[in-house]
């Protein structure tokens, strides 16, 4: 049931990382924080899985932590690559 929380923290973040990074434009509104909680979620399991539980605060730092991470370096790489596809697809039209 914890696991809802990893995933709430990941979708926050992702939600403020959107609105804090450029680009918004570029890309659609719910793309953070669904790839926040993904990573949040996916952490979580990770370290359920390997056996660390609730009582250890490393699930719910690195749960908080990873999507604060991950989540600002995809945005970057993703809103650049729209950018320079953009760029050529109008120089392929011949739109200025």
């Amino acid at each position: 049931m914890e696991i809802l929380l990893a995933l709430i923290f990941g979708a926050t973040v992702g939600g403020v990382l959107h609105f804090l990074m450029a680009g918004r434009a570029a890309r659609g509104p719910a793309l953070a924080p669904v790839l926040g909680a993904l990573i949040g979620g996916a952490v979580w399991l990770a370290f359920t899985w390997a056996g660390v539980g609730i009582d250890n605060p490393w699930i719910w730092i690195v749960s908080i932590l990873a999507p604060a991470l991950v989540v600002p370096i995809v945005l970057i790489v993703l809103t650049r690559t729209r950018a320079t596809h953009d760029a050529r697809e109008r120089l392929r039209l011949g739109i200025s």
